[in-house]
Protein backbone atom coordinates (compact mmCIF):
# COMPACT_ATOMS: atom_id res chain seq x y z
CA UNK A 1 0.00 0.00 0.00
CA UNK A 2 1.58 3.48 -1.17
CA UNK A 3 2.41 5.99 1.70
CA UNK A 4 -0.02 8.92 1.53
CA UNK A 5 1.94 11.92 3.19
CA UNK A 6 -0.10 14.07 5.19
CA UNK A 7 -1.79 17.22 3.45
CA UNK A 8 -0.29 20.46 4.19
CA UNK A 9 -1.98 21.96 7.80
CA UNK A 10 -3.18 25.15 6.31
CA UNK A 11 -4.80 23.37 3.35
CA UNK A 12 -6.53 21.14 6.44
CA UNK A 13 -7.34 24.18 8.14
CA UNK A 14 -8.83 25.89 5.09
CA UNK A 15 -11.02 22.46 4.72
CA UNK A 16 -12.92 22.44 8.10
CA UNK A 17 -13.52 26.19 8.18
CA UNK A 18 -15.49 25.50 4.46
CA UNK A 19 -16.99 22.25 6.30
CA UNK A 20 -17.61 23.99 9.23
CA UNK A 21 -20.20 26.47 6.98
CA UNK A 22 -22.50 23.12 7.22
CA UNK A 23 -22.53 23.73 11.09
CA UNK A 24 -23.53 27.31 10.63
CA UNK A 25 -26.26 25.82 8.45
CA UNK A 26 -27.56 23.67 11.01
CA UNK A 27 -27.66 26.16 13.45
CA UNK A 28 -29.64 28.27 11.53
CA UNK A 29 -31.69 25.35 10.98
CA UNK A 30 -31.95 24.79 14.78
CA UNK A 31 -32.85 28.01 15.44
CA UNK A 32 -35.63 28.37 12.99
CA UNK A 33 -37.14 25.43 14.29
CA UNK A 34 -36.99 26.19 17.93
CA UNK A 35 -38.35 30.11 17.40
CA UNK A 36 -41.21 28.85 15.05
CA UNK A 37 -41.92 26.28 17.87
CA UNK A 38 -41.94 28.93 20.44
CA UNK A 39 -44.05 31.42 17.62
CA UNK A 40 -46.60 28.85 17.52
CA UNK A 41 -46.88 28.58 21.16
CA UNK A 42 -47.25 32.07 21.39
CA UNK A 43 -49.91 32.04 18.35
CA UNK A 44 -52.16 29.82 20.30
CA UNK A 45 -51.89 32.11 23.38
CA UNK A 46 -52.86 35.05 21.38
CA UNK A 47 -55.75 32.86 19.36
CA UNK A 48 -58.17 34.17 22.37
CA UNK A 49 -57.31 37.97 21.11
CA UNK A 50 -57.00 37.77 17.42
CA UNK A 51 -59.76 36.16 15.20
CA UNK A 52 -58.46 32.93 13.69
CA UNK A 53 -58.74 34.53 10.25
CA UNK A 54 -56.04 37.80 10.93
CA UNK A 55 -53.93 34.57 12.61
CA UNK A 56 -53.89 32.43 9.55
CA UNK A 57 -53.71 35.31 6.81
CA UNK A 58 -51.28 34.83 4.05
CA UNK A 59 -49.54 38.12 4.72
CA UNK A 60 -49.51 37.64 8.85
CA UNK A 61 -47.78 34.15 7.94
CA UNK A 62 -44.98 35.01 5.53
CA UNK A 63 -44.13 38.58 8.12
CA UNK A 64 -44.13 35.91 11.15
CA UNK A 65 -41.84 33.52 8.12
CA UNK A 66 -39.19 35.91 7.30
CA UNK A 67 -38.96 37.34 10.95
CA UNK A 68 -38.10 33.55 11.95
CA UNK A 69 -35.52 33.64 9.28
CA UNK A 70 -33.91 36.94 9.96
CA UNK A 71 -33.99 36.42 13.59
CA UNK A 72 -32.32 32.45 13.36
CA UNK A 73 -29.63 33.86 11.08
CA UNK A 74 -28.90 36.55 13.00
CA UNK A 75 -28.74 34.76 16.22
CA UNK A 76 -26.63 31.44 14.79
CA UNK A 77 -24.11 33.79 12.94
CA UNK A 78 -23.40 35.43 16.13
CA UNK A 79 -23.07 32.73 18.38
CA UNK A 80 -21.21 30.92 15.75
CA UNK A 81 -18.51 33.53 15.41
CA UNK A 82 -18.87 33.74 18.87
CA UNK A 83 -17.56 30.20 20.06
CA UNK A 84 -15.28 29.89 17.09
CA UNK A 85 -13.37 33.29 18.18
CA UNK A 86 -13.84 32.97 22.37
CA UNK A 87 -14.55 28.96 22.47
CA UNK A 88 -10.56 28.05 22.97
CA UNK A 89 -10.13 30.81 24.83
CA UNK A 90 -13.06 30.13 27.71
CA UNK A 91 -11.86 26.75 27.66
CA UNK A 92 -8.27 27.35 28.56
CA UNK A 93 -9.10 30.12 31.50
CA UNK A 94 -11.63 27.44 32.47
CA UNK A 95 -9.10 24.91 33.02
CA UNK A 96 -6.51 27.61 34.54
CA UNK A 97 -4.16 26.08 31.48
CA UNK A 98 -0.29 27.11 32.20
CA UNK A 99 2.65 27.56 30.10
CA UNK A 100 5.25 24.84 31.28
CA UNK A 101 7.98 25.65 33.33
CA UNK A 102 11.16 24.94 31.81
CA UNK A 103 13.02 24.73 34.61
CA UNK A 104 10.99 21.81 35.36
CA UNK A 105 11.76 18.20 34.71
CA UNK A 106 8.55 17.18 33.80
CA UNK A 107 7.44 19.93 32.00
CA UNK A 108 10.95 20.61 30.13
CA UNK A 109 10.40 17.00 28.76
CA UNK A 110 6.78 17.18 27.66
CA UNK A 111 7.64 20.14 25.54
CA UNK A 112 10.89 18.82 24.29
CA UNK A 113 8.38 15.58 22.96
CA UNK A 114 5.95 17.75 21.61
CA UNK A 115 8.63 19.49 19.42
CA UNK A 116 9.89 16.17 18.78
CA UNK A 117 6.27 15.21 17.27
CA UNK A 118 5.77 18.53 16.13
CA UNK A 119 8.32 18.15 13.46
CA UNK A 120 7.98 14.58 12.59
CA UNK A 121 4.34 15.33 11.30
CA UNK A 122 5.38 18.66 10.13
CA UNK A 123 3.23 21.25 12.04
CA UNK A 124 4.34 24.79 11.84
CA UNK A 125 3.74 25.23 15.26
CA UNK A 126 2.24 23.98 18.70
CA UNK A 127 1.82 25.79 21.98
CA UNK A 128 1.78 23.37 24.66
CA UNK A 129 0.16 23.81 27.76
CA UNK A 130 0.15 22.30 31.69
CA UNK A 131 -3.12 21.54 33.49
CA UNK A 132 -2.94 21.60 36.96
CA UNK A 133 -5.30 18.60 37.65
CA UNK A 134 -4.19 15.17 39.53
CA UNK A 135 -6.10 13.77 36.86
CA UNK A 136 -4.85 11.87 33.75
CA UNK A 137 -6.10 13.14 30.70
CA UNK A 138 -5.29 15.31 27.58
CA UNK A 139 -6.51 17.21 24.89
CA UNK A 140 -5.97 19.61 21.95
CA UNK A 141 -7.84 22.68 20.72
CA UNK A 142 -7.49 25.26 17.86
CA UNK A 143 -7.07 28.70 19.12
CA UNK A 144 -8.82 31.84 16.89
CA UNK A 145 -5.67 32.34 15.48
CA UNK A 146 -5.40 28.88 14.04
CA UNK A 147 -2.60 28.17 16.11
CA UNK A 148 -3.07 24.68 17.65
CA UNK A 149 -2.67 23.82 21.37
CA UNK A 150 -2.11 20.47 22.75
CA UNK A 151 -2.63 20.08 26.36
CA UNK A 152 -1.40 17.36 29.03
CA UNK A 153 -2.33 17.48 32.79
CA UNK A 154 -0.03 17.25 35.57
CA UNK A 155 -1.22 13.72 36.77
CA UNK A 156 0.05 12.16 33.06
CA UNK A 157 3.03 13.82 33.00
CA UNK A 158 3.62 12.34 37.10
CA UNK A 159 2.55 8.85 35.58
CA UNK A 160 3.36 8.34 31.96
CA UNK A 161 7.08 6.70 31.03
CA UNK A 162 8.52 8.70 27.71
CA UNK A 163 6.99 6.49 25.34
CA UNK A 164 3.41 6.44 26.50
CA UNK A 165 3.86 10.54 26.92
CA UNK A 166 4.93 10.56 22.96
CA UNK A 167 2.49 7.95 21.84
CA UNK A 168 -0.32 10.82 23.77
CA UNK A 169 1.33 13.87 22.10
CA UNK A 170 1.20 11.80 18.87
CA UNK A 171 -2.61 11.39 19.78
CA UNK A 172 -3.42 14.55 19.44
CA UNK A 173 -1.31 16.10 16.59
CA UNK A 174 -2.97 13.39 14.66
CA UNK A 175 -6.50 14.94 15.84
CA UNK A 176 -4.41 18.34 14.41
CA UNK A 177 -3.14 17.15 11.43
CA UNK A 178 -6.58 15.38 10.28
CA UNK A 179 -8.53 18.71 10.99
CA UNK A 180 -10.66 16.94 14.45
CA UNK A 181 -9.23 19.70 16.81
CA UNK A 182 -10.64 22.56 14.88
CA UNK A 183 -14.11 21.18 13.87
CA UNK A 184 -14.71 19.65 17.95
CA UNK A 185 -13.09 22.97 19.74
CA UNK A 186 -16.25 24.72 17.45
CA UNK A 187 -18.74 22.00 18.02
CA UNK A 188 -17.73 21.40 21.62
CA UNK A 189 -18.40 25.68 22.25
CA UNK A 190 -21.49 26.01 20.77
CA UNK A 191 -22.98 22.61 22.62
CA UNK A 192 -21.80 24.16 25.48
CA UNK A 193 -23.43 27.36 25.12
CA UNK A 194 -26.91 25.52 24.91
CA UNK A 195 -26.16 23.70 28.23
CA UNK A 196 -25.66 26.97 29.73
CA UNK A 197 -28.59 28.54 28.49
CA UNK A 198 -30.41 25.35 29.46
CA UNK A 199 -29.11 26.05 33.10
CA UNK A 200 -29.79 29.12 33.32
CA UNK A 201 -33.58 28.65 32.36
CA UNK A 202 -33.76 25.85 34.54
CA UNK A 203 -36.22 26.42 37.73
CA UNK A 204 -34.63 26.09 41.11
CA UNK A 205 -36.56 23.86 43.53
CA UNK A 206 -37.21 25.02 47.51
CA UNK A 207 -38.79 23.06 49.99
CA UNK A 208 -40.00 25.48 52.57
CA UNK A 209 -42.13 23.52 55.11
CA UNK A 210 -42.83 20.04 53.54
CA UNK A 211 -44.01 21.47 50.36
CA UNK A 212 -41.75 21.88 47.31
CA UNK A 213 -41.34 25.61 45.36
CA UNK A 214 -39.90 26.08 42.16
CA UNK A 215 -38.51 29.66 41.59
CA UNK A 216 -37.60 30.97 38.04
CA UNK A 217 -40.23 28.96 36.56
CA UNK A 218 -43.41 30.17 34.71
CA UNK A 219 -45.40 29.17 31.89
CA UNK A 220 -43.90 31.19 28.81
CA UNK A 221 -40.56 30.15 29.87
CA UNK A 222 -41.47 26.20 29.56
CA UNK A 223 -41.38 26.36 25.60
CA UNK A 224 -38.07 28.33 25.74
CA UNK A 225 -36.72 25.81 28.08
CA UNK A 226 -37.74 22.91 26.05
CA UNK A 227 -36.46 24.64 23.28
CA UNK A 228 -33.16 25.30 24.46
CA UNK A 229 -32.93 21.85 25.89
CA UNK A 230 -33.62 19.98 22.70
CA UNK A 231 -30.71 22.28 21.03
CA UNK A 232 -28.53 21.12 23.53
CA UNK A 233 -29.28 17.14 23.32
CA UNK A 234 -29.34 17.19 19.53
CA UNK A 235 -25.56 19.27 20.06
CA UNK A 236 -24.12 17.18 22.29
CA UNK A 237 -25.28 14.21 19.86
CA UNK A 238 -23.88 15.96 17.25
CA UNK A 239 -20.51 16.20 19.04
CA UNK A 240 -20.60 12.82 20.29
CA UNK A 241 -20.79 11.15 17.16
CA UNK A 242 -18.25 13.12 15.59
CA UNK A 243 -15.76 12.38 17.99
CA UNK A 244 -16.27 8.41 18.33
CA UNK A 245 -15.06 7.29 15.03
CA UNK A 246 -12.74 9.74 14.76
CA UNK A 247 -10.98 8.41 18.21
CA UNK A 248 -9.93 5.54 16.80
CA UNK A 249 -8.55 7.06 13.39
CA UNK A 250 -6.42 8.81 15.63
CA UNK A 251 -5.26 6.32 17.29
CA UNK A 252 -4.66 4.84 13.98
CA UNK A 253 -2.43 8.18 13.22
CA UNK A 254 -0.72 8.52 16.16
CA UNK A 255 0.66 4.90 15.71
CA UNK A 256 1.85 6.14 12.18
CA UNK A 257 3.74 9.07 13.31
CA UNK A 258 5.59 7.42 16.60
CA UNK A 259 5.30 3.61 15.71
CA UNK A 260 4.97 2.63 18.88
CA UNK A 261 0.65 1.28 19.46
CA UNK A 262 2.05 -0.65 22.56
CA UNK A 263 2.46 2.42 24.37
CA UNK A 264 -0.56 4.28 23.32
CA UNK A 265 -2.74 1.10 24.88
CA UNK A 266 -0.94 1.68 28.10
CA UNK A 267 -1.65 4.72 27.79
CA UNK A 268 -5.24 4.70 27.27
CA UNK A 269 -5.63 2.24 29.69
CA UNK A 270 -3.57 4.41 32.04
CA UNK A 271 -5.92 7.33 31.98
CA UNK A 272 -9.22 4.73 31.99
CA UNK A 273 -7.81 3.16 35.33
CA UNK A 274 -6.98 6.53 37.12
CA UNK A 275 -9.41 9.38 37.90
CA UNK A 276 -9.81 11.10 34.26
CA UNK A 277 -11.93 13.64 35.55
CA UNK A 278 -10.73 17.52 34.99
CA UNK A 279 -11.81 20.03 37.42
CA UNK A 280 -15.76 21.02 37.39
CA UNK A 281 -15.96 20.87 34.22
CA UNK A 282 -18.78 20.65 31.74
CA UNK A 283 -19.27 17.32 30.22
CA UNK A 284 -20.15 18.60 26.73
CA UNK A 285 -16.41 19.27 26.45
CA UNK A 286 -16.06 15.60 26.84
CA UNK A 287 -14.53 14.83 23.26
CA UNK A 288 -11.91 16.98 23.36
CA UNK A 289 -10.22 14.48 25.71
CA UNK A 290 -8.24 11.97 25.19
CA UNK A 291 -10.19 9.51 27.35
CA UNK A 292 -14.12 10.67 28.39
CA UNK A 293 -13.68 12.73 31.92
CA UNK A 294 -16.74 10.15 33.75
CA UNK A 295 -14.50 7.08 31.47
CA UNK A 296 -15.86 3.63 33.86
CA UNK A 297 -18.77 1.64 32.66
CA UNK A 298 -18.57 2.38 28.84
CA UNK A 299 -20.70 -0.05 27.01
CA UNK A 300 -20.59 -0.66 22.96
CA UNK A 301 -24.71 -0.72 23.30
CA UNK A 302 -27.38 1.18 20.75
CA UNK A 303 -27.57 4.08 23.64
CA UNK A 304 -23.89 4.18 24.38
CA UNK A 305 -22.97 4.84 20.53
CA UNK A 306 -25.20 7.50 20.77
CA UNK A 307 -24.71 9.10 24.17
CA UNK A 308 -20.87 8.22 25.16
CA UNK A 309 -18.10 10.53 22.83
CA UNK A 310 -15.46 7.99 22.91
CA UNK A 311 -15.58 3.66 21.76
CA UNK A 312 -15.48 1.34 24.51
CA UNK A 313 -11.97 1.30 26.54
CA UNK A 314 -11.71 -2.69 25.55
CA UNK A 315 -12.05 -1.49 21.88
CA UNK A 316 -9.23 0.82 21.60
CA UNK A 317 -6.84 -1.45 23.79
CA UNK A 318 -7.72 -4.40 21.38
CA UNK A 319 -7.04 -2.74 17.80
CA UNK A 320 -3.90 -1.42 19.34
CA UNK A 321 -2.72 -4.76 20.16
CA UNK A 322 -3.74 -6.38 17.52
CA UNK A 323 -1.42 -4.01 15.21
CA UNK A 324 1.94 -5.64 17.55
CA UNK A 325 0.38 -8.86 17.28
CA UNK A 326 -0.17 -8.87 21.27
CA UNK A 327 -3.41 -9.52 23.09
CA UNK A 328 -4.73 -6.78 25.82
CA UNK A 329 -4.78 -9.13 28.74
CA UNK A 330 -0.30 -8.62 28.01
CA UNK A 331 -0.87 -4.77 27.47
CA UNK A 332 -2.45 -4.81 31.07
CA UNK A 333 0.02 -6.83 32.43
CA UNK A 334 2.82 -4.46 30.93
CA UNK A 335 1.04 -1.25 32.33
CA UNK A 336 1.59 -3.14 36.42
CA UNK A 337 4.78 -4.47 35.60
CA UNK A 338 5.60 -1.21 34.70
CA UNK A 339 3.99 0.22 37.83
CA UNK A 340 6.29 -1.83 40.34
CA UNK A 341 9.41 -1.51 38.79
CA UNK A 342 8.80 2.58 39.22
CA UNK A 343 8.13 2.04 42.79
CA UNK A 344 11.21 -0.09 43.41
CA UNK A 345 13.46 2.67 41.57
CA UNK A 346 11.76 5.07 43.56
CA UNK A 347 14.62 7.15 45.82
CA UNK A 348 14.63 6.35 49.39
CA UNK A 349 14.64 9.76 51.89
CA UNK A 350 15.08 10.17 55.64
CA UNK A 351 14.25 12.08 58.44
CA UNK A 352 16.22 14.58 59.84
CA UNK A 353 17.03 12.85 63.00
CA UNK A 354 18.08 9.72 60.55
CA UNK A 355 20.45 12.18 58.15
CA UNK A 356 24.01 12.27 59.33
CA UNK A 357 25.62 15.26 60.23
CA UNK A 358 28.57 16.17 57.45
CA UNK A 359 30.58 19.36 57.08
CA UNK A 360 27.09 21.10 56.50
CA UNK A 361 27.64 24.99 57.31
CA UNK A 362 26.85 26.72 60.67
CA UNK A 363 26.14 29.68 61.81
CA UNK A 364 27.35 31.02 64.76
CA UNK A 365 25.86 33.15 67.79
CA UNK A 366 28.02 36.28 66.66
CA UNK A 367 26.62 35.93 62.90
CA UNK A 368 23.08 35.85 63.66
CA UNK A 369 23.45 38.98 65.77
CA UNK A 370 25.17 40.47 62.73
CA UNK A 371 22.49 39.96 60.36
CA UNK A 372 19.03 40.53 63.02
CA UNK A 373 17.99 44.01 63.66
CA UNK A 374 18.81 45.04 67.02
CA UNK A 375 15.24 45.81 68.82
CA UNK A 376 15.50 50.01 69.38
CA UNK A 377 11.38 50.49 68.30
CA UNK A 378 8.73 51.49 69.93
CA UNK A 379 5.49 52.17 68.82
CA UNK A 380 2.03 54.50 70.10
CA UNK A 381 -0.67 52.38 69.59
CA UNK A 382 -4.12 53.54 68.88
CA UNK A 383 -5.31 54.21 72.69
CA UNK A 384 -1.78 56.28 73.29
CA UNK A 385 0.27 53.52 75.21
CA UNK A 386 3.83 52.85 74.01
CA UNK A 387 4.55 49.35 72.82
CA UNK A 388 8.02 47.52 72.54
CA UNK A 389 10.35 47.58 71.82
CA UNK A 390 10.48 45.79 68.62
CA UNK A 391 13.23 45.11 65.63
CA UNK A 392 12.13 46.77 62.36
CA UNK A 393 10.65 43.57 60.98
CA UNK A 394 8.87 43.22 63.50
CA UNK A 395 7.15 47.13 63.49
CA UNK A 396 6.26 47.25 59.90
CA UNK A 397 4.35 43.74 60.35
CA UNK A 398 2.12 44.97 63.30
CA UNK A 399 -1.72 45.14 62.67
CA UNK A 400 -2.29 48.99 63.67
CA UNK A 401 0.95 50.34 61.92
CA UNK A 402 1.08 53.54 59.28
CA UNK A 403 3.42 55.57 57.76
CA UNK A 404 1.84 58.32 60.11
CA UNK A 405 1.84 56.62 63.33
CA UNK A 406 4.31 58.00 65.95
CA UNK A 407 7.28 55.72 66.88
CA UNK A 408 9.99 56.34 68.84
CA UNK A 409 14.04 55.14 68.23
CA UNK A 410 14.94 54.03 71.92
CA UNK A 411 18.44 53.87 71.21
CA UNK A 412 18.31 58.01 69.45
CA UNK A 413 15.60 59.22 71.88
CA UNK A 414 14.12 60.62 69.06
CA UNK A 415 9.93 60.36 68.80
CA UNK A 416 8.32 61.38 65.09
CA UNK A 417 6.55 60.02 62.28
CA UNK A 418 7.49 56.62 61.19
CA UNK A 419 7.53 58.10 57.95
CA UNK A 420 10.31 60.71 58.51
CA UNK A 421 12.71 57.82 60.18
CA UNK A 422 14.97 57.10 56.86
CA UNK A 423 15.18 53.10 58.00
CA UNK A 424 11.26 53.05 58.17
CA UNK A 425 11.36 54.54 54.57
CA UNK A 426 13.73 52.32 52.46
CA UNK A 427 11.96 49.77 54.33
CA UNK A 428 8.84 50.11 53.20
CA UNK A 429 10.36 50.97 49.92
CA UNK A 430 11.81 47.84 49.68
CA UNK A 431 7.96 46.27 50.61
CA UNK A 432 6.39 47.57 47.97
CA UNK A 433 9.15 46.63 45.57
CA UNK A 434 9.35 43.08 46.93
CA UNK A 435 12.54 43.30 48.41
CA UNK A 436 13.92 42.05 51.73
CA UNK A 437 13.57 44.50 54.62
CA UNK A 438 17.30 43.71 55.44
CA UNK A 439 18.92 43.34 51.86
CA UNK A 440 21.83 41.18 53.54
CA UNK A 441 19.52 38.76 54.42
CA UNK A 442 18.25 37.46 50.47
CA UNK A 443 18.33 34.13 49.88
CA UNK A 444 19.20 33.37 53.74
CA UNK A 445 17.56 30.46 55.26
CA UNK A 446 14.98 32.43 57.87
CA UNK A 447 15.37 30.34 60.53
CA UNK A 448 19.81 29.86 60.41
CA UNK A 449 20.16 32.61 58.73
CA UNK A 450 22.80 31.01 56.66
CA UNK A 451 22.39 31.04 52.24
CA UNK A 452 20.12 28.70 50.66
CA UNK A 453 21.27 26.16 48.42
CA UNK A 454 19.77 25.26 44.80
CA UNK A 455 18.44 21.70 44.50
CA UNK A 456 15.55 19.70 42.47
CA UNK A 457 13.36 17.54 44.03
CA UNK A 458 10.37 15.87 42.64
CA UNK A 459 11.85 17.60 39.16
CA UNK A 460 10.96 21.16 40.51
CA UNK A 461 13.50 23.57 41.70
CA UNK A 462 14.19 24.25 44.80
CA UNK A 463 15.72 26.24 47.66
CA UNK A 464 17.19 24.55 50.57
CA UNK A 465 18.63 25.19 54.10
CA UNK A 466 22.21 22.94 54.09
CA UNK A 467 21.77 23.20 57.96
CA UNK A 468 18.09 23.00 58.96
CA UNK A 469 17.02 20.74 55.81
CA UNK A 470 14.49 23.29 55.12
CA UNK A 471 12.89 23.96 51.81
CA UNK A 472 11.54 27.38 49.69
CA UNK A 473 9.07 26.46 47.32
CA UNK A 474 6.69 28.10 44.83
CA UNK A 475 3.55 27.80 46.05
CA UNK A 476 2.12 26.90 42.68
CA UNK A 477 4.05 23.56 42.54
CA UNK A 478 1.87 22.03 45.31
CA UNK A 479 0.38 19.62 42.50
CA UNK A 480 2.99 18.50 41.00
CA UNK A 481 4.87 17.37 44.52
CA UNK A 482 1.43 15.21 45.03
CA UNK A 483 1.09 14.02 41.62
CA UNK A 484 4.81 12.72 41.20
CA UNK A 485 6.36 9.64 42.93
CA UNK A 486 9.79 9.71 42.48
CA UNK A 487 10.82 9.71 46.37
CA UNK A 488 9.88 7.34 48.93
CA UNK A 489 10.50 7.31 52.51
CA UNK A 490 12.16 5.73 55.69
CA UNK A 491 10.26 3.69 58.40
CA UNK A 492 11.09 6.69 60.69
CA UNK A 493 9.49 9.01 58.44
CA UNK A 494 6.38 7.27 58.06
CA UNK A 495 6.18 6.52 61.96
CA UNK A 496 6.64 10.08 62.22
CA UNK A 497 3.40 11.20 60.16
CA UNK A 498 1.83 8.43 61.62
CA UNK A 499 2.04 10.34 65.25
CA UNK A 500 1.79 13.73 64.13
CA UNK A 501 -1.77 12.29 62.60
CA UNK A 502 -2.82 11.42 65.88
CA UNK A 503 -1.60 14.42 67.40
CA UNK A 504 -3.32 17.09 64.75
CA UNK A 505 -6.55 14.82 65.23
CA UNK A 506 -6.62 15.43 68.33
CA UNK A 507 -6.12 18.92 68.21
CA UNK A 508 -9.41 20.80 68.04
CA UNK A 509 -8.67 23.49 65.87
CA UNK A 510 -6.16 21.93 63.63
CA UNK A 511 -3.36 24.77 63.83
CA UNK A 512 -0.36 22.36 64.92
CA UNK A 513 2.24 22.43 62.91
CA UNK A 514 4.25 19.24 61.31
CA UNK A 515 7.61 19.71 62.88
CA UNK A 516 7.82 20.73 66.89
CA UNK A 517 9.33 24.19 66.37
CA UNK A 518 7.05 26.69 67.48
CA UNK A 519 5.13 28.94 65.16
CA UNK A 520 7.47 32.45 64.48
CA UNK A 521 7.51 35.22 62.35
CA UNK A 522 9.37 34.39 59.70
CA UNK A 523 10.34 36.69 56.94
CA UNK A 524 10.50 35.78 53.30
CA UNK A 525 13.81 34.55 51.79
CA UNK A 526 12.49 35.86 48.41
CA UNK A 527 11.05 38.76 48.79
CA UNK A 528 11.08 39.84 52.75
CA UNK A 529 7.56 39.93 53.81
CA UNK A 530 6.03 38.47 56.84
CA UNK A 531 5.38 34.70 56.02
CA UNK A 532 2.30 33.75 57.61
CA UNK A 533 1.05 29.90 59.04
CA UNK A 534 -1.86 28.90 56.51
CA UNK A 535 -2.89 25.34 55.30
CA UNK A 536 -1.32 23.30 52.78
CA UNK A 537 -4.44 23.67 50.70
CA UNK A 538 -8.05 23.52 51.23
CA UNK A 539 -8.31 19.36 51.23
CA UNK A 540 -4.58 19.15 53.42
CA UNK A 541 -5.77 21.67 56.25
CA UNK A 542 -2.13 21.32 57.22
CA UNK A 543 -0.46 24.76 58.52
CA UNK A 544 2.59 25.66 57.07
CA UNK A 545 4.03 28.78 56.45
CA UNK A 546 3.18 30.93 53.40
CA UNK A 547 4.26 34.33 51.59
CA UNK A 548 1.32 36.10 50.65
CA UNK A 549 3.72 39.13 48.38
CA UNK A 550 5.40 36.39 45.91
CA UNK A 551 3.38 33.13 46.84
CA UNK A 552 6.42 30.97 47.92
CA UNK A 553 6.00 28.40 51.36
CA UNK A 554 8.88 27.70 53.78
CA UNK A 555 8.47 24.12 54.85
CA UNK A 556 10.91 23.15 57.91
CA UNK A 557 12.75 19.63 58.23
CA UNK A 558 10.50 16.42 57.09
CA UNK A 559 7.29 18.65 56.82
CA UNK A 560 7.00 17.90 53.01
CA UNK A 561 7.93 14.62 53.18
CA UNK A 562 5.26 13.77 56.04
CA UNK A 563 2.65 15.98 53.88
CA UNK A 564 3.25 13.45 50.99
CA UNK A 565 3.05 10.51 53.17
CA UNK A 566 -0.30 11.60 54.43
CA UNK A 567 -1.15 12.43 50.86
CA UNK A 568 -0.55 9.63 49.54
CA UNK A 569 -1.67 6.83 52.72
CA UNK A 570 -5.09 9.15 52.11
Amino acid sequence: MPYKPFLDFYEIQRQQKQKSLILLLILILFYFFAIGFISIIFLISFGLILSKAELLSGTFLTKLFLFNVAVSVLIAAFQFFEAKKLGAKFIIKRLEARPPDLSDRYHKQFVNTLDEIRIASGLPKVTPYVLPSFAINSMALISADDIPNVFVTEGLLAEFTRDELQAVVSHELAHIIRGDAFYITLVCSLANFFERLRQTLEPEKHSYKGTVQTKRGGAAQVPVFFAVTLSALVMHLLSTLISRQREILADATAVELNRNPRALARAIYKAHLKNSFVGDFNLTYSPLFIVPPESKGESDGFFARLFNSHPPLMKRIKLLSNMVKTSPARIIEEVWEIQKKREEARTLLHSREETVEGSAEKSTDKEKTDQEEAKVWAICDPKGKWQGPYALDELLFIRFFTPLIRVKNIQEEIEAPAREFPQIQNAIRNIRKKKPIYPARQNLCPRCFIPLKESFYEGVAIKFCPQCKGKLVESTFKERFIARKEVAFSKHLIEKAHEFKKKFMLNPVHTKKISDLKFQKLLCPNCGSRMLPRPFSYQYVIPVDKCFSCYKIWFDADELEILQILIEER
